[in-house]
C-alpha cells in the first residue's frame, strides 16, 4: 500500500512538473501584450536565460547532490523550487507593466530551472527504484505523464484567459505543488541507494570525459535549439506573426507538446518493427521539413499552423531520450554522468534559442525567417545522428534507464585529448 502511494505521488509530480515547465512559454502572449506586461521580444527571450543557467547547473550537480543528501530531499527541494517559481509569477501580476515585475519574472524562471534540474532526475530515479522488475515500462509511464503535463499547460492558459484570469494556471500549479509536498513528506520515498557520509570511505572515482561525449553534447545542444524554437516561440509566431487568435496559439503549442509525447510513446512501442537507429536518423529531417513548412505558413490559416507544429513535435519526439540512451550504452565508464551532461547541453541550446531569437528579431529578422534558418540546424543534426550511432547496435530501450544500483558512479573531470 505504501509503495502504491509513493508511485502515485511521483507520477503526480511528473504531471505537475510538465505543467509548470511550460507555464511561462504558454503565457507568452500575456507577457508580450502591451496591456499586460508589455515585454518586447528581446525581453521576453531574455526572461528564460536564468532558467537555462540554473537548469544546467543543477542538472550537472544533481548526481553528486543525490549521493550526499539523498534523492528524497532532492525531490522535495525541486518541488519547493517549483512552488517558489509559481508564487513569484503570481506576485508579478501585482506590478505587471512595471520594471519590478520583470525582475520578479527573472527570479521566477531561475527558480523554475532549479526545480527542473532537481525534480526530473529525482522522479526518474524514484520511479525506477519503485519498479525494479519493470523499469522500462514504469519510466515510459512517467514520461507519458510528464508529456501530458506539458501539453495541458497551454490548454489551461487558454481556459483561464477565457475566464478572465490567466494567472489561474500558476495558482492551480502552486496548489498542486503544495499538495504534492504535503503528501510526499509523509512517505519514505527510499531508493535503496545509500548516501555518502563524511566518515564513510570511498569517494566516487574521477575520470576524464571521453572525446566521444562531445558528439552527444553537440547533438543535444542542437536539439535544444530546435525544440525551444517551437516550445517558446510557437505561440508568438502563430498569434503576432500570422495574425491568429491567442486560442489558436495555445492549440498550436498544445499540438507540439502532445506530438512530442505521443511520438516518444509510439516509437518506444514500435521499436521492434521500426529499428530505433532508423528512427534516430529519420526524425531530424522530419523536423527540418516542419521548420520549412512553418516558415512558409500563410497569414491566418489556423488549421495548417496547428498541423505544422504538430509535425514539429513529432520530429522532436524521440531524439533527446535516444541521445541519452546511446550515450549511456556507449560511454559505460561515465554512464551515470551522461544523462546530466546531455541535459545540460540541451539546456544550453534552450538558452540560445530562448534568448537569441529576440535580439535577431530586433535586427529585422521575423520569426518565419528564424524558423527557416533553424531547419539548417535540424539538417546538421540529422547528419550528426550518423556519427552518434556509428558502429553502435540497437539500444535496449528508447527511454533511458535511471541508475538505481548502489555502486558509485565516476564523476567526470576535464577533457580527454
Amino acid at each position: 500500500m505504501a509503495r502504491r502511494a509513493e508511485t502515485n505521488v511521483v507520477y503526480g509530480a511528473g504531471v505537475v512538473q510538465g505543467i509548470v515547465l511550460v507555464t511561462f512559454p504558454a503565457a507568452g502572449t500575456i507577457f508580450t501584450d502591451p496591456e499586460e506586461y508589455g515585454l518586447g521580444t528581446s525581453a521576453y527571450g531574455a526572461m528564460f536565460l536564468p532558467q537555462a543557467v540554473t537548469a544546467v547547473a543543477f542538472s550537472l550537480l544533481g548526481a553528486a547532490l543525490s549521493r550526499r543528501i539523498g534523492t528524497r530531499i532532492l525531490y522535495l527541494a525541486g518541488l519547493a523550487a517549483n512552488l517558489v517559481s509559481m508564487a513569484l509569477l503570481l506576485a508579478s501580476t501585482l506590478w505587471s507593466g512595471e520594471p519590478i515585475a520583470y525582475a520578479i519574472l527573472l527570479v521566477a524562471t531561475a527558480s523554475l530551472g532549479i526545480g527542473f534540474g532537481l525534480t526530473v532526475p529525482a522522479i526518474n530515479t524514484l520511479t525506477a527504484a519503485f519498479h525494479p522488475q519493470s523499469i522500462d515500462s514504469s519510466v515510459l509511464v512517467l514520461n507519458a505523464l510528464l508529456g501530458a503535463g506539458t501539453a495541458l499547460a497551454p490548454v489551461l492558459v487558454a481556459v483561464f484567459v477565457g475566464l478572465g484570469f490567466w494567472w489561474g494556471l500558476p495558482l492551480l500549479s502552486g496548489l498542486l505543488l503544495g499538495a504534492l509536498i504535503v503528501a510526499s513528506l509523509r512517505l519514505p520515498l527510499r531508493t535503496g541507494v545509500a548516501t555518502a557520509t563524511p566518515d564513510r570511505p570511498g569517494r566516487p572515482a574521477r575520470t576524464r570525459i571521453p572525446s566521444r561525449f562531445w558528439v552527444f553534447a553537440v547533438f543535444a545542444l542542437a536539439y535544444g535549439v530546435c525544440e525551444t524554437m517551437n516550445g517558446n516561440w510557437a505561440q508568438i509566431d502563430v498569434t503576432e506573426g500570422l495574425g491568429n487568435s491567442a486560442t489558436v496559439g495555445s492549440i498550436a503549442l498544445t499540438a507540439f507538446w502532445a506530438s512530442v509525447t505521443i511520438g516518444r510513446l509510439g516509437f518506444a512501442v514500435i521499436q521492434r518493427w521500426l529499428p530505433t537507429r532508423r528512427t534516430y536518423h529519420l526524425l531530424p529531417f522530419v523536423l527540418a521539413a516542419s521548420f520549412v513548412a512553418i516558415a512558409a505558413l500563410p497569414d491566418g490559416g489556423p488549421a495548417i499552423a496547428v498541423l505544422a507544429f504538430a509535425v514539429a513535435g513529432f520530429g522532436c519526439s524521440a531524439l533527446l531520450p535516444l541521445t541519452i540512451t546511446f550515450g549511456q550504452e556507449e560511454l559505460v565508464r561515465i554512464s551515470g554522468a551522461v544523462a546530466g551532461g546531455v541535459i545540460a547541453f540541451y539546456q544550453l541550446g534552450y538558452g540560445i534559442a530562448a534568448f537569441g531569437a529576440g535580439p535577431l528579431q530586433r535586427t529585422g529578422a521575423d520569426l518565419s525567417t528564424l524558423f527557416g534558418l533553424t531547419a539548417i540546424v535540424a539538417i546538421l543534426m540529422g547528419l550528426l545522428s550518423f556519427v552518434v550511432t556509428h558502429r553502435r547496435g540497437e539500444p535496449r530501450s528508447l527511454h533511458p534507464r535511471p541508475a538505481v544500483a548502489g555502486h558509485r558512479e565516476p564523476t567526470i573531470q576535464g577533457a580527454a585529448t
